[in-house]
């Protein structure tokens, strides 16, 4: 019996990285998929080249998606800070308004041409983003629309959204990713678009204390490159 199909979001980070690699393990053919949405922190697509030759995947495609034409996020308009004070309560600047709903929407497309089966996705809820599109509700909504909006899923064999990560937190899935032998220096979280890591915007202060906590401070984002 043939493998089947997993189209893969590969951001460049951490999470993304690691779920590819679950599919991997689980005995499919992954083919990642990457965006160039007009993020500041563009080097998260040279991580996602790097992780997809590691990782060996079957494909790697790249789109430009200019989200950054109307802004509306710290990631996507240079003129909004980059929050680097802690986690608060409320939904932070970084999130990209329809950033998922537009790449799963595409990833639903390439998963139809490719006859995917699923499509894995590196969310999840548990940290601090509160993002309304890294939420279990969100993604149940998405799939019950994915199975009407498609030929696939119309005829009862569309794609399955799968989050193995929603429900882990930052640890978790570090030490998922040292368990799985990801590289995770090649890794890319930081927000801040510079060339080195700043070790101060909130998805580096996370990544960092999760790192910390499973004795790998060697990997913190002040000594990435």
């Amino acid at each position: 019996m043939s493998k089947k199909t997993t189209i893969a979001l590969l951001s460049g980070g951490l999470d993304s990285a690691t779920a590819a690699a679950i599919a991997l393990e689980a005995g499919q053919n992954v083919i990642g998929l990457s965006f160039d949405y007009g993020q500041r922190h563009r080097k998260e697509l040279i991580a996602a080249n790097e992780l997809a030759s590691f990782l060996n995947l079957n494909e790697h495609l790249k789109l430009n998606v200019n989200l950054a034409a109307w802004g509306g996020s710290s990631l996507t308009d240079l003129e909004q800070s980059i929050p680097n004070k802690g986690v608060g309560d409320g939904i932070p600047n970084t999130y990209v308004p329809g950033r998922n709903t537009v790449f799963i929407a595409l990833g639903l497309s390439l998963a139809e041409t490719r006859g995917a089966t699923q499509i894995v996705l590196g969310i999840n809820s548990m940290d601090y983003s509160g993002y309304p599109d890294c939420r279990p509700d969100y993604l149940a909504a998405y799939q019950a629309l994915a199975n009407l909006s498609s030929k696939a899923g119309r005829e009862g064999h569309g794609a399955q959204l799968w989050a193995p990560l929603m429900k882990w937190n930052k640890v978790q899935i570090v030490k998922e990713a040292i368990r799985l032998k990801i590289p995770i220096e090649k890794t890319w979280s930081c927000y801040s678009g510079q060339n080195q890591a700043c070790g101060i915007c909130d998805s580096c202060r996370i990544r960092d204390a999760a790192l910390i906590k499973v004795g790998r401070s060697d990997l913190c984002s002040t000594n990435c490159i």
